[in-house]
C-alpha cells in the first residue's frame, strides 16, 4: 500500500485524482476483487455502555464459515469513520478479508451511527478515546484470541489518541493498531473540507446526515446547545463549535480541534505497533499535514502513497473493487500476532 498506483482509468496525483479515488468506489466498486455477495452476515449485538447508554457492535464470527477458522481465532475490530457504519464499502471490504482468512470480526458503532439515536446527552468525536478504551477492553476481555484493530478516517484518529492515552496498558489490549486515511491534524483536515469543491461536495453531505441527528438529540434534551447556531451552521468548523465542542466539554472548535488532533503525540506511542495509511492526494487530509518520519516514534509506520484518496484505494479493471486495502493492512495487522 505504501506503492500504491491506483488504476489507469481513475489514475492522477493532484485533486481530480484524489476527488476521484475518494467519490468512485464509495458509490461503484466493488467490496471485493470477485462478484461475491457484498451483503455480509453479521449479527448486532447491543452493549451497555458504563454511562447508561448504548452502543450497537455488528459482529461477524469465523465459526463454520472458514475451513481456517481455530478456537483462538484473531479478532479484527474497525472503528468506521465519520457518520460510517457496518454497512460502509471499507467495513465490507475488511470483512470480507476478515472471513477469508478465518478471523473473527467486528464493528463497534459510534453512538448514534447504527441507525437509532442514543439516549445520553452526548455524541460521538475524533478524540473520543476513552469510548474506544471500554470497547476494546470488553473485546479483549470476552474474545480468547490475539485482537487488532483498524481506524478508518476520524476512527482512526479516535485510535491513535487511545494508545496515546493509554501508553504501556494498549499492548494489553490489542497486538496493533491501523490507521487509514486520518485527520491526524484536525485543524488543517477541518480547513480542508470547508474549501472549494469540499466544501460543496463532501462537507454539505457530512451535515446533511449530523445536522438532523444533532436537532433530534435536542428534542431528548432541551436546551443541550443552541439551536439557532446550529442551523446556521454551514461547515463542519460552524457545526463542532455549535454542537460538537459544548456537548462533549470543549471550549469551541479550536480548543476541540487541538486537544483531540492525534499528530503531535505519534512519538509517545510505544510498545505498540501502529500503522498509519494516508495518500497524499486525499481531499480531506492535505499532504502538507503529515506527520513526516521525524515526528514519530520507532513504533510507527508511514505508508504514504502519492494515490489513493480519501478511504479509498481502488483497484482492478472499471468498475474495480476496494480490496486491496484489507489486502495490504490486513497482513501488516496479522504479522504482528
Amino acid at each position: 500500500m505504501h506503492r500504491y498506483q491506483a488504476p489507469w482509468w481513475l489514475a492522477g496525483q493532484g485533486p481530480w485524482g484524489g476527488n476521484v479515488q475518494t467519490i468512485w468506489p464509495a458509490l461503484f466498486s466493488r467490496v471485493h476483487g470477485q462478484p461475491l455477495p457484498v451483503a455480509v452476515p453479521y449479527e448486532r449485538q447491543r452493549w451497555d455502555a458504563p454511562d447508561g447508554d448504548f452502543i450497537d457492535v455488528d459482529v461477524l464470527s469465523a465459526m463454520g464459515r472458514a475451513q481456517t477458522a481455530l478456537p483462538e481465532r484473531p479478532l479484527l475490530v474497525l472503528f468506521h469513520g465519520l457518520e460510517g457504519a457496518s454497512g460502509s464499502h471499507y467495513a465490507l471490504a475488511f470483512a470480507h478479508w476478515a472471513q477469508a482468512q478465518g478471523w473473527d470480526y467486528a464493528v463497534p458503532h459510534f453512538r448514534g451511527c447504527s441507525g437509532e439515536l442514543n439516549r445520553r446527552p452526548r455524541s460521538y468525536h475524533s478524540g473520543d478515546f476513552a469510548e474506544a478504551d471500554w470497547v476494546l477492553r470488553r473485546f479483549a476481555r470476552e474474545h480468547s484470541g490475539p485482537v487488532v484493530t483498524v481506524g478508518m478516517s476520524l476512527g482512526g484518529n479516535v485510535l491513535l489518541r487511545w494508545a496515546q492515552e493509554a501508553g504501556s496498558q494498549a499492548r494489553t489490549v490489542v497486538r496493533a493498531v491501523a490507521a487509514v486515511s486520518s485527520p491526524l491534524d484536525l485543524a488543517a483536515a477541518g480547513q480542508a473540507i470547508g474549501q472549494g469543491f469540499n466544501r460543496q461536495v463532501y462537507n454539505r453531505m457530512f451535515l446533511q446526515s449530523l445536522k438532523p441527528k444533532a436537532l433530534a438529540k435536542l428534542q431528548q434534551f432541551p436546551g443541550l446547545f443552541d439551536e439557532a447556531a446550529l442551523r446556521a451552521s454551514r461547515d463542519l468548523y460552524e457545526f463542532d463549535n455549535a454542537f460538537t465542542a459544548p456537548v462533549h466539554g470543549f471550549a469551541g472548535t479550536d480548543d476541540y480541534w487541538a486537544r483531540c488532533s492525534a499528530k503531535p503525540r505519534l512519538r509517545e506511542i510505544t510498545g505498540l505497533p501502529v500503522l498509519v495509511v494516508n495518500a497524499a492526494n486525499d481531499p480531506f487530509v492535505p499532504a502538507a499535514s503529515l506527520p513526516g518520519p521525524h515526528e514519530v516514534g520507532s513504533w510507527v509506520t508511514l505508508w504514504q502513497p502519492m494515490e489513493g484518496g480519501h478511504v479509498g484505494f481502488p483497484a482492478g479493471r472499471l468498475p474495480g473493487h476496494v480490496a486491496s486495502l484489507p489486502e495490504a493492512v490486513g497482513p501488516w495487522l496479522a504479522q504482528h500476532l
